[in-house]
């Protein structure tokens, strides 16, 4: 079946959470499907710039529903406080798992629980949010989770014995790693939910290449240099930008033939429209995604209630 994202399918009614959704490729998302008519939710860290993404998706899309709610994926108590907010609306239809550090620091870095940052940035704060949120997924018909893996999946490995680098960290190491546990946890999230009977669905994306300098200016949301947008440019045989890639996680929540356990990237690999494309063996291993789950659980001290 073709997938056209000028001719999105209707949403109203929809509630679907979008982490990170101020900048790059979660806010495209966040706007592609508020001009489907979902109500999306903008989870962000920063405050001011979730109010310049609010605003400048109103401006864009008439009478979009949209709002900001504070997430830091870093932070358990912000992550229970956007969980119990949630969970008092009684349902949401889907959560998006954007927010992560692109660039990782160059030195080793962990969060207040001694977790590496880049990590728990990317993988054990969406861990601990979706094990939370799980009453108001189930309480939605056929809600989806979607995970935003990364082309850098295949150019890494996930040491499951130095889990946060504690021996030999790089950045490149900590970025390729956390994108491979976030996938091995998208699909073996998927495998728990079908063993336990649920309805539920998780999916995993990959944005391709997708860079800031081919991507529209908008004021307080995407401005990058002269500079910037030349170099990007250069690429562009190979890049796309950040609206294009935000196409993979749009249809990975709105598309019906979409099912649980898919993988969908640019058809192209790095760039395209998106489509159904393999994983690495690794992120679909069973092995990896049970070893990995208990891991998981201890880093985030987050259970997570499912057989």
């Amino acid at each position: 079946m073709s997938w056209s994202p000028s001719a999105l399918p209707d949403a109203h009614g929809r509630t679907v959470v979008v982490t990170g959704a101020n900048a790059g490729v979660g806010y495209w998302t966040s706007e592609q499907l508020a001009r489907a008519g979902a109500h999306v939710v903008l989870a962000c860290r920063d405050p001011e710039r979730a109010e310049a993404a609010l605003s400048a998706i109103r401006r864009r899309v008439p009478r979009a529903s949209v709002e900001a709610m504070p997430l830091d994926v870093t932070d358990r108590r912000s992550i229970d406080a956007t969980a119990d907010a949630l969970l008092q609306r009684g349902r949401v239809d889907a959560l998006v798992l954007n927010a992560g550090i692109v660039h990782p620091p160059r030195e080793r870095q962990t969060d207040a629980y001694g977790n590496e940052l880049v990590l728990a940035t990317n993988v054990l704060g969406h861990f601990r949010l979706v094990a939370r949120t799980l009453p108001a997924l189930f309480a939605a018909p056929d809600a989806r989770v979607v995970t935003l893996g990364s082309l850098a999946s295949r150019l890494g490995r996930l040491r499951l014995d130095d889990l946060h680098l504690e021996n030999g960290y790089t950045s490149w190491r900590a970025y390729s790693g956390s994108k491979i546990a976030a996938q091995v946890f998208g699909f073996e999230l998927d495998r728990r939910l079908r063993a336990a009977g649920s309805s539920v669905q998780s999916i995993v994306v990959h944005p391709g290449y997708s860079t800031s300098g081919r991507t529209p200016g908008i004021r307080g949301v995407n401005h990058p240099s002269r500079l910037k947008r030349f170099a990007d440019n250069l690429q562009a045989a190979w890049t796309q930008g950040k609206d294009s890639g935000a196409h993979v996680p749009v249809r990975a929540v709105l598309d019906n033939t979409v099912s649980g356990g898919d993988y969908l990237g640019p058809a192209g690999w790095t760039k395209g429209p998106p489509i159904h494309t393999p994983a690495t063996r690794a992120s679909r291993s069973p092995r990896l995604g049970a070893a990995l789950w208990p891991l998981l659980e201890d880093a985030a001290a987050q259970p997570f209630p499912l057989p």
